[in-house]
């Protein structure tokens, strides 16, 4: 079983959590004026790296507060957790087992 790190609660299995798609992905400024096409590109459309990748996490088993982290696609390695509304943390500092934010 993988752990997870809350940035509240600490080390926790995995099931207590759930997947929350992208971080850092902006609302539209004018939503009334986007058309169809530009709507489906912000709901349905995202990225799909090889690599370290910035997601949205909600820790629904326990706090239930949102939090976004680092995970590396590849290897399913969380790298980096860190609050909502923090910066996502540089390539260079999600070594293994860091947290931000916390």
């Amino acid at each position: 079983m993988q752990l997870i790190t809350c940035p509240w609660c600490g080390e926790r299995e995995e099931v207590e959590f759930h997947y929350g798609g992208q971080a850092h992905v902006a609302y539209p400024e004018d939503p009334y004026a986007l058309d169809d096409e530009q709507w489906a590109q912000y709901v349905f459309f995202r990225d799909n790296p090889k690599g370290p990748f910035a997601e949205r996490w909600v820790h629904s088993a326990g706090c239930r507060r949102w939090f976004n982290a680092v995970r590396d696609t590849v290897t399913h390695e969380f790298l980096a957790v860190y609050k909502v509304g923090a910066d996502r943390p540089s390539p260079t500092s999600t070594a293994k087992g860091q947290e931000a934010g916390r």
